[in-house]
């Protein structure tokens, strides 16, 4: 007989239903063939299900084994079809139709024992079982509380080949699996907070507008002045990640392999810090089997980038395009991936390459020439992207060891969150919108009218610095959640007072 179960492949974010089929007439040179383009750690699942299936007391025919994998022109990788191949090996020794699966999707990674081992992209293949109408997901135990953050499918993890097998002939019950903890969620924990930082009102104000209209931030200053801790701190005055962005995040993470055994759906908001000599590939996403890059897995949080010049040009560059669009598209010979890209970018930099250009305490050793250098590695489109600049000043002894209390991360995100939530009744009506930076050209028009006062005192700053048409737009953005933070329905002259200084370094120190 032909057994056939169903399991499921990774294309990109992407699940796409692979069936599993297998005949075994008992015949020939006892070997295992795999078909339907399997990369090599599918061809050598082979090796894993034989020693598998002796090891769970469990028996498989002799001769010549046949497995597809279909669709015959999805390439196919990984290990996760191991237990599917093995239950359809056994079955089809056993003449046994396997009924309990007829309805199940399953997927996991066998060990030499019989034992199951966890595997990447169970979130996605759990969104595919159930746009499929699959009523059950098996599992591998460690990934089972992660599919089980879908709702409308049982969850089922196991631990071994055995177990699967008794619990789809019937021998054995299992009791479904649940997203989180005792209330089913996960909680987000984060180990750092903003009262921890010491001065820079200012700075940390801007952290709030930035966190507010998920605006991207730049730093600008000399060594130890705190920007780094800044940064660590953004995701603590995020707001809560929704159900549908957790279900994103979690997914990216997922088929990359770094989310953690047994975990279910990511509730901390990433947040990335990738070294500067880090490839294009590695930022975007890519590679000989595509990928996400350092901007996908810092979607729905934060992607920092310390000492910005230090980053190659080109790597720089080709930010530009997921900042603005929200997702990265790849494209190979073998067909093109797309990638979310929803980050808040933060980054930071030196004045000069010692730090210390225009410090009214320290001396500057850089020649004009070096200062110009460093300065030209950020292009003026890649500034003009990063809507908010802020100066960050050394802090004196005097507020180091001051002793009074700061606000909290939880203070700070209470206000982010109000004004959040104007944001979301405002564009209720609008999809793809979520917040102030995701307005379109129409949008601004509509939600930043602006009085005759602060018409007039935006056309004088567009005159005197000199903002390309982007920035402006930026700056009616930036106004827009100012505004929102202040409870305000409109858009008004102090508002924007407060978003054009945010633009004026990127003139100040950049030319």
């Amino acid at each position: 007989m032909i057994a056939k179960l169903h399991s499921a492949a990774l294309r990109g974010v992407e699940a796409v239903e692979v069936e599993v089929e297998v005949n075994s007439p008992g015949t020939g040179t006892p070997r295992m063939v795999i078909v339907g383009l399997p990369d090599a750690a599918v061809r050598e699942s082979a090796e894993r299900v034989t020693s598998a299936v002796h090891a769970s007391a469990l028996t498989k025919n002799d001769g010549v084994i046949t497995i597809n994998l279909a669709p015959a022109d999805l390439k196919k990788e990984g290990p996760s079809f191991d237990l599917p191949i093995a239950l359809a090996v056994v079955a089809c020794a056993q003449n046994n139709r396997l009924d309990g699966a007829v309805d199940c999707q399953i997927l996991g990674e066998l060990a030499l024992d019989g034992s199951v081992r966890p595997v990447k992209g169970v979130l996605s293949a759990a969104i595919e079982a159930k746009a499929r109408g699959k009523r059950r997901l098996l599992v591998p135990e460690q990934n089972a509380r992660e599919a089980a953050a879908v709702g409308g499918i049982e969850v089922f993890g196991v631990r071994g080949l055995r177990q699967a097998w008794d619990f789809l002939n019937g021998d054995e019950v299992l009791v479904p699996a649940r997203a989180g903890g005792s209330n089913g969620r996960e909680e987000r924990s984060y180990s750092v907070d903003l009262e921890e930082v010491k001065g820079q009102p200012h700075v940390k104000r801007a952290l709030e507008v930035a966190a507010a209209g998920s605006h991207n931030l730049l730093m600008v200053g000399p060594p130890g002045t705190g920007k780094s801790m800044l940064a660590k701190r953004m995701p603590t005055i995020l707001p809560d990640m929704t159900e549908e962005e957790a279900i994103e995040t979690t997914r990216i993470h997922s088929i990359s392999g770094i989310l953690d055994p047994g975990a279910g759906l990511l509730r901390t908001r990433p947040f990335r810090n990738p070294h500067h000599t880090i490839s294009n590939a590695g930022l975007l996403g890519g590679g000989s089997k595509p990928g996400p890059g350092e901007i996908s897995l810092a979607h729905n949080g934060v992607l920092f980038l310390d000492e910005l010049p230090e980053f190659r040009r080109q790597a720089l560059e080709v930010l530009r395009q997921p900042l603005e669009d929200g997702q990265v598209t790849i494209s190979r010979a073998a067909g093109t991936l797309t990638f979310p890209s929803k980050v808040l970018l933060v980054g930071s930099l030196n004045p000069c390459p010692c730090g210390y250009f225009a410090d009214p305490v320290r001396e500057c050793s850089c020649s004009h020439r070096q200062v110009e250098h460093y300065r030209q590695k950020i292009s003026g489109p890649l500034l003009d992207r990063i809507d908010l600049h802020v100066e960050v000043p050394l802090i004196d002894f005097r507020q180091l060891s001051s002793r009074e209390p700061t606000e909290n991360s939880e203070t700070v995100r209470e206000r982010v969150q109000e004004g959040r939530a104007r944001q979301q009744y405002r564009f209720r009506d609008a999809p793809g919108v979520r917040v102030n930076s995701d307005m379109g050209p129409g949008q601004v028009r509509r939600h930043c009218e602006l009085d005759r006062e602060s018409s007039t005192l935006l056309e004088q700053a567009m005159e005197q610095l000199n903002f390309s048409a982007r920035a402006y737009d930026r700056i009616l953005k930036v106004a827009r959640t100012v505004a929102d933070l202040d409870g305000s329905d409109l858009v008004r002259a102090t508002h924007l007072m407060e978003a054009i200084q945010y633009r004026s370094l990127d003139r100040k120190l950049m030319h």
